[in-house]
């Protein structure tokens, strides 16, 4: 199974992004797909969790009410939309299968990742 994900960029704080991810296959339609972030000196983290056919979501508190995870289970593709971004949403960004049909904020829950994209936020 392999994941691309893309659509990150250089915005100012304050302006929306849509990221995208398709999974090469069909797998991703049965299982929770989720987003996590990575900053430079920091661990990885959670963004965004949906589950099968879009069956319950989840987000981080950072980023809730500003950021909006969809799927689109026909073209194989999950969605992250970044509303409002500020300076601390600065990562690379990365998709990922779970094992689960629901969603889940746990790393250890996720079997497959893409590789990232980056987005950039500036003051």
């Amino acid at each position: 199974v392999q994941l691309q994900a893309f659509g990150g960029g250089l915005v100012q704080a304050g302006d929306s992004l849509r990221l995208s991810c398709t999974v090469s296959r069909r797998t991703g339609s049965n299982n929770a797909l989720g987003w996590f972030r990575q900053a430079p000196g920091k661990e990885r983290e959670f963004v965004a969790s949906i589950g099968w056919r879009g069956l319950g979501t989840s987000y981080a508190d950072s980023v809730k009410d500003r950021f909006t995870i969809s799927r689109d289970d026909a073209k194989n593709t999950v969605y992250l939309q970044m509303d409002s971004l500020k300076p601390e949403d600065a990562a690379v960004y990365y998709c990922a299968v779970a094992r689960s049909s629901a969603a889940t904020s746990r790393t250890a829950n996720y079997q497959y990742w893409g590789q990232g994209t980056e987005v950039t936020v500036s003051s």
